[in-house]
């Protein structure tokens, strides 16, 4: 069942994607070196894998690969019906915004999911500019306006001389959005997609401030039936003895700051776990959100298995660094066994038509990590 997140869990959330993405650039089978595009990567697909026999046998590491988009745009562009008046989603409440022309889009995020958002509305050929995450094929052409994962220059900005701007402020802040607005240029704050159901309302939200609002309908369904789809693919490499389903954890790690967080019920990942079937620890230990770790905390949970970035597993030189900076890991099974598994980090959290790619490259690396 899909989780609602509270504002807290968001703020906690857009912290540590914020460090993430800082420290992030952008690994092979996601986004490429320069942020745009996709490398197309040839996985076989899930139904013909030998699943472990037993996951909880495995040891040693494994980096998830996360393959092309299995989600594309629409069949049919939509026609836009302008003019539309829609509610910005600001910090101080809602704002309403008129919106009178679509035809220069800029759709920035920490994660790129506006940008595929809008590309999957079948109007990717309207966006002008793109972030330093967003992977869709052909963006690699758009010239980058977010540098550093989440700095902005307004400048830059107006020199694409954007008709509508659609922003989570998780780069720029709402001081970008206040520049923008002073200069005469719309601009939509929507609410941030971490997951499934958030993914899903910023769809919609999307749509109605491009005039397409029927049109969300159509990606949301099509989106909804590829996870599905997904978790049926997932459904028979699950082990049918409960006993040797893995227990999971998911770290967020920074090590050269010294930072380490535990995500938990509402922080999204909870999400993919689900879709997994595996036992979520943190969870069933009633962690809620994303809060600091604690080494008893860790101990008594004892995962099997252990979920990172990528760039935050590199933070720490890798697994031998990783277990030298948390001396508990080395108590969990995960630990002893060093079953560390690391995902591309602005992958993990792009959701909407991405999300049935991450539980693709998890599943993989969880119940068959010798095929990558």
């Amino acid at each position: 069942m899909l989780k609602a997140r509270t504002s807290r869990t968001r703020a906690a959330l857009a912290l540590a994607l914020g460090l993430a993405i800082a420290l992030t650039g952008c690994q092979t089978a996601g986004p490429n070196a320069s942020g745009g595009g996709t490398e197309t990567v040839e996985l076989p697909p899930l139904a013909s894998l030998t699943p472990l026999q037993n996951p909880l046998d495995y040891e040693g590491p494994t980096t998830a690969i996360v393959g092309a988009p299995s989600v594309t745009p629409l069949a049919e562009k939509p026609t836009a019906k302008l003019p539309v008046t829609v509610q910005s989603h600001d910090r101080t409440g809602d704002v309403p915004v008129e919106v009178t022309d679509t035809s220069r889009v800029l759709a920035i995020s920490l994660t790129g999911t506006l940008a595929d958002i809008v590309y999957n509305l079948g109007l990717g050929d309207q966006l002008i500019g793109r972030d330093a995450t967003t992977t869709f094929p052909g963006s690699e052409d758009l010239p980058l306006v977010v540098t550093g994962g989440h700095d902005i220059e307004a400048e830059s900005v107006l020199g694409l001389e954007p008709s509508v701007i659609f922003t989570d402020l998780s780069v720029g802040g709402i001081d970008f959005v206040n520049v923008m607005r002073n200069a005469g240029v719309p601009v939509i704050v929507v609410k941030r997609s971490v997951d499934p159901a958030s993914a899903a309302e910023a769809t919609q939200q999307l749509a109605e401030g491009l005039g397409v609002a029927d049109a969300a309908t159509e990606l949301n369904a099509k989106v909804a039936d590829a996870i599905a789809a997904k978790e049926e693919e997932v459904a028979r490499l699950i082990p049918t003895d409960e006993a040797k389903r893995p227990r999971v954890a998911f770290l967020y790690v920074r090590g050269g700051a010294g930072i380490y967080y535990l995500f938990g019920e509402g922080s999204g990942v909870d999400t993919l776990l689900e879709s997994l079937g595996v036992i979520d620890v943190a969870e069933e230990a009633g962690w809620k959100g994303e809060r600091p770790m604690t080494d008893e905390a860790l101990v008594k949970m004892d995962p099997d298995i252990i979920l990172v970035m990528s760039k935050g597993l590199t933070s720490t030189e890798g697994v031998d660094g990783l277990i030298e900076a948390q001396p508990s890991i080395a108590l969990t099974t995960a630990g002893k066994k060093r079953r560390i598994i690391d995902i591309n980090d602005s992958m993990l959290f792009a959701s909407a038509g991405r999300t049935p790619d991450v539980i693709d490259a998890l599943a993989r690396a969880i119940y068959a990590p010798d095929s990558l």
